[in-house]
């Protein structure tokens, strides 16, 4: 599927994929203004499995989109899964159903959207943003998002500036959760990289209305 190529973790190569625990293990890290972010590293044992099955023909699109005054190509690829589509690997709705489970006093609505990106190399990207389309552009709300492939750092800044940015490698299975006011009152990007690397799908899990 689009000529990619990719060297599995020797780390991560197990015969089933499985889910870690959330409990007791995920660490929060508070931002200001009301922002926050969790982050567990490998929360997806085995996940090579499952970055085999999205590097698939799952169905991702090329997009284009208008910047100054011309239309460009946009630097990965996406797929999306709408409410109660089914998704390209079962374990994916398991943790869908887990976060919405751990999440629940603080999201008080499940996950039901996913959003998928494939970063091909280092050439792919995303700008800065908050995903503050729809109601996270008033509202607090959560986006979780399980990384499989080559590590990428996703940085996080606050938005307009006055203050440090964080960066989280993600990939292999990597969870980070983005709550409270963080779409709207901060920012985040995958910035682009000289290195060589591989393949890396970032799978985004949203409550409906938010995207």
């Amino acid at each position: 599927m689009h000529g990619i190529a990719h060297q599995p973790s020797m780390f991560d190569l197990v015969d089933e994929p499985t889910l870690g625990r959330l409990e007791d293990r995920i660490q929060r890290t508070t931002l200001t203004r009301g922002a926050w972010v969790d982050h567990l590293p490998g929360w997806v044992g085995g996940s090579e499995s499952i970055l085999e099955t999205l590097l698939g023909d799952i169905g991702w699109r090329a997009e284009r989109r208008e910047m100054y005054e011309r239309e460009v190509d946009v630097p990965r690829l996406l797929r999306w899964y709408d409410v109660d589509e089914e998704l390209p690997h079962p374990l994916l709705t398991e943790a869908r159903e887990r976060l919405t489970a751990y999440y629940a006093e603080e999201l008080r609505e499940p996950f039901v959207t996913t959003g998928m990106c494939l970063y091909r190399d280092g050439r792919d990207s995303v700008a800065w943003h908050g995903d503050t389309t729809g109601r996270s552009s008033s509202q607090d709300t959560l986006v979780a998002i399980v990384s499989f492939g080559s590590p990428r750092p996703l940085m996080l800044r606050p938005r307009g500036g006055g203050g440090d940015s964080l960066k989280f490698p993600l990939g292999h299975g990597d969870l980070v959760v983005m709550g409270g006011s963080c779409q709207r009152t901060w920012e985040h990007a995958i910035p682009k990289t000289a290195k060589k690397v591989g393949p890396r799908v970032s799978v985004q899990f949203r409550p409906i209305g938010v995207s």
